[in-house]
């Protein structure tokens, strides 16, 4: 959603929105840096980030990010780009660490809307370059979401389609990549983000104008259920951009991309209960609005990242174009704490 958000928010809070000035307290942050921009100008262009974690050497680490209309960037955590590959109309990407395996990125691929693909590469941490592995199907219809999760050495890739369907593709990869789809789940209207969490393999998925749902790991066919809802609130539409920070074996937090508000919700895991908002405002760099995707990691990324990173799309970054923002982990919690 761009413009007319808040009040499309409103609209579909119905009677229960509460007037502005009842809304909850809502945190402020500001991003320790930002990357470039990206080459598509005077656009809605960027999308999604994804986040690799070098844990021998934390300040190497790298982000792998979508322009929606062109390909996929790989950037250093100075924000300098590290690499491009022309891919076209890529929405969202994700990417697992497979150890010896390597580094494997999944794009979401709508350059045909009515027929999904994957794009699959392999991510060369040394020298920040991605390499086509090969493309596999991703279900009938536009390609939107993407998520990963790694399985018994593999992995599986969540396919999310426009129009609320999901395919979970299982993805057999070695010199190139092959994929079967092994379940297909639903939701009612369109949808995007999405995100695994990899301790249990619950599939967490953002119906835009209703909220986030949930599927256990082995559920079939459509089951699954809202468990958290667009309230205007705790959670605007357009439910965009969900990430998730594990805490422990089931604790953490589920953070969702509140674009109607241009805020960012969290729900504390395991019971998706609310557990605070915050704002990304300027500072030494721009503020954050109407983001599409976001990312987050644990553990140091070395100096400005002791516990955490999160990144966020901006959607609006004059005078220039779209980018992402790099926000300490550390600093969200101790802002959080201060709304207490």
């Amino acid at each position: 959603m761009r413009q007319g958000a808040w009040m499309a928010a409103l609209f579909l809070a119905g009677c229960a929105t509460p007037q502005p000035g009842s809304l909850p307290d809502t945190a402020t942050v500001t991003a320790v840096a930002q990357t470039e921009p990206v080459g598509t100008a005077q656009a809605d262009a960027a999308d999604d980030p994804a986040i690799w974690r070098n844990a021998a050497d934390p300040a190497a680490s790298l982000i792998v990010g979508t322009d929606k209309k062109a390909g996929l960037y790989v950037y250093g955590l100075d924000g300098k780009v590290r690499d491009f590959v022309p891919a076209g109309r890529v929405n969202n990407v994700d990417l697992v660490d497979l150890g010896a395996s390597g580094v494997i990125v999944v794009a979401s691929d709508r350059n045909d809307a009515t027929r999904a693909r994957l794009l699959v590469y392999r991510l060369d941490p040394r020298s920040a370059k991605l390499a086509l592995l090969g493309t596999v199907e991703g279900g009938a219809g536009e390609a939107y979401g993407v998520c990963l999760l790694a399985h018994n050495g593999g992995v599986d890739a969540f396919s999310v389609l426009k129009h609320g369907a999901i395919q979970q593709v299982r993805l057999a990869i070695a010199a190139n990549v092959t994929g079967s789809t092994v379940r297909t789940l639903q939701v009612p209207t369109q949808t995007e983000g999405c995100v695994v969490d990899p301790r249990d393999g619950t599939l967490y998925v953002g119906e835009e104008d209703r909220g986030i749902w949930a599927f256990p790991a082995k559920a079939t066919g459509s089951e699954g259920s809202i468990v958290a809802q667009v309230d205007g609130r705790h959670l605007f539409a357009d439910v965009e951009g969900l990430a998730l920070m594990p805490r422990g074996e089931k604790g953490g937090w589920l953070i969702a991309s509140s674009q109607g508000d241009n805020a960012y919700a969290l729900f504390r895991l395991p019971d998706m209960t609310p557990a605070g908002r915050f704002r990304m405002v300027a500072g030494r760099f721009g503020g954050t609005e109407e983001t599409d995707g976001i990312a987050v990691a644990s553990g140091s990324f070395g100096p400005g990242y002791r516990d955490g990173l999160f990144v966020a799309q901006d959607g609006v970054n004059p005078p220039d174009a779209q980018n992402f923002k790099f926000v300490s982990w550390e600093d969200v919690v101790s802002a959080l704490n201060t709304r207490k």
